[in-house]
């Protein structure tokens, strides 16, 4: 697979404490091989089709997850996996003081409290993935096309995308975009947004009473969409995939090398 690499991106994070870290580029490409390494793994080995069991909202979950999990491996111990299921961010910063903050936690036995970690307050790196949206079923049916199933290629029906977050203060945020290419996820766009404030995030939608177990969430209205364009990190060098991120952004900041 080939990528565009942005080379101008902003890759600044600011901690807790006001400390600036510049990420290296090639943090975000290493994390991408991981990520890309383990789903082919996935498909050659495990003879039951994962994917299709987790179903598309886990998947994008388990995508999001998998390229935290993998950034973090190839940090160097700059970033720690956020010990909490719902802690906040996904990963946590582990500078100097960071790692002193949380070995205090350790010793004081509170890894298993949410506090501490939601927020952690050295701050880090939140991770979310989205493979967009396509037309539903009666939409489609219109057009005369098929809506998009489990492993089907969804670009050329995809009509927009975004990242959600359970409150309006989310930032330093990694967006992942991906899509299905013969029948396995594929990242296909990283985006780094280190400029997000609560004007970039839509009104918490609450959950419905008796409407199951959903919780609230605040869906990135297409200002923040764009603001997060700007500071592309990597997108797949094919043109279908650019087309589509410059027309939805009404701009031009990605070309192919090609």
């Amino acid at each position: 697979m080939s990528y565009l690499i942005n080379q101008s991106a902003d890759t600044c994070l600011v901690s807790g404490n006001g400390n600036k870290i510049i990420l290296d580029i090639l943090l975000f490409e290493r994390a991408l091989t991981d990520v890309h390494a383990v789903i082919e793994k996935i498909m050659t080995d495990i003879p039951v089709d994962i994917f299709s069991i987790l179903g598309m909202r886990n998947l994008s979950a388990f995508i999001g997850e998998l390229f935290a999990r993998s950034l973090a491996k190839e940090s160097d111990g700059l970033f720690l996996s956020n010990p909490h299921q719902d802690g906040y961010p996904d990963l946590l910063l582990m500078d100097t003081q960071g790692r002193e903050l949380y070995d205090t936690l350790t010793k004081a036995g509170k890894l298993q409290d949410k506090s501490p970690f939601s927020p952690f307050p050295h701050g880090g790196l939140e991770i979310k993935a989205t493979c967009g949206s396509v037309p539903t079923p009666t939409q489609c049916a219109k057009k005369g096309i098929q809506k998009p199933d489990m492993g089907d290629t969804r670009i050329h029906t995809l009509r927009g995308y975004d990242w959600k977050a359970h409150h309006r203060e989310t930032n330093d945020l990694i967006g992942i975009l991906w899509d299905f290419h013969a029948n396995a996820p594929q990242i296909v766009a990283v985006f780094f947004g280190n400029k997000l404030t609560e004007q970039d995030w839509g009104k918490i939608i609450q959950p419905i009473e008796g409407g199951g177990r959903t919780t609230s969430v605040s869906i990135m209205p297409r200002s923040g969409v764009e603001k997060m364009y700007q500071n592309w990190i990597v997108v797949k060098d094919d043109s279908r995939y650019i087309s589509f991120l410059n027309k939805y952004n009404k701009g031009n900041l990605i070309s192919s090398k090609a």
